[in-house]
């Protein structure tokens, strides 16, 4: 499967998500209707750039994302609550909400699930970041397939979605 573009909806899916120690059913419908939302997503929880780079980074300007009319960063990962949870607590993340994309259902509805099985991680996601409003991708940054199955990190990093909401602002477009 092809992966989603700019001006399609995304995948409609149940998430199961840990809240106060029980199960929780969260839809793409209760994350993403009515509300604009910045998603990034990674190959895994507790590896070396998702750890170092692209969450902590998220993690710090969340604040300025949401000055731009943005409701919610989310972070999704084809990992299971349970390791989403863990991986949150230990890297003190406050300012991002984590999605536990378990079955990969999200990720290859958005046609970005990729197989890392030669690494020994199974499938996993693609690094991207994208903008969505009402359910709707608005843009889209997606990191280039290198040919040893690794990706480019480039430009699903929070500077470059910052810099373009930004753009929109200076251009007098809002994200609400």
């Amino acid at each position: 499967m092809p992966p989603l573009t700019e001006g399609q909806r995304v995948p409609e899916v149940t998430f199961r998500v840990r809240r106060d120690g029980d199960w929780v059913d969260l839809t793409s419908h209760d994350l993403f209707d009515g509300r604009t939302v910045v998603l990034f997503a990674l190959p895994g929880a507790f590896t070396p750039t998702c750890s170092v780079k692209h969450l902590p980074r998220f993690n710090q300007l969340a604040p300025a994302i949401r000055v731009h009319g943005v409701d919610e960063v989310l972070c999704l990962s084809v990992n299971d609550a349970f390791v989403m949870d863990a991986w949150r607590e230990a890297q003190g993340v406050s300012e991002v909400r984590f999605i536990p994309d378990g079955n990969g259902d999200f990720t290859r509805g958005m046609g970005m699930l990729i197989d890392k099985r030669a690494n020994g991680f199974g499938e996993r996601s693609r690094r991207y970041a994208m903008l969505v409003r009402d359910g709707v991708i608005d843009k889209l940054f997606a990191e280039d397939p290198r040919p040893d199955g690794t990706e480019t990190y480039c430009v699903s990093d929070a500077d470059t979605m910052l810099a373009h909401l930004a753009s929109l602002s200076h251009k007098g477009s809002t994200t609400d």
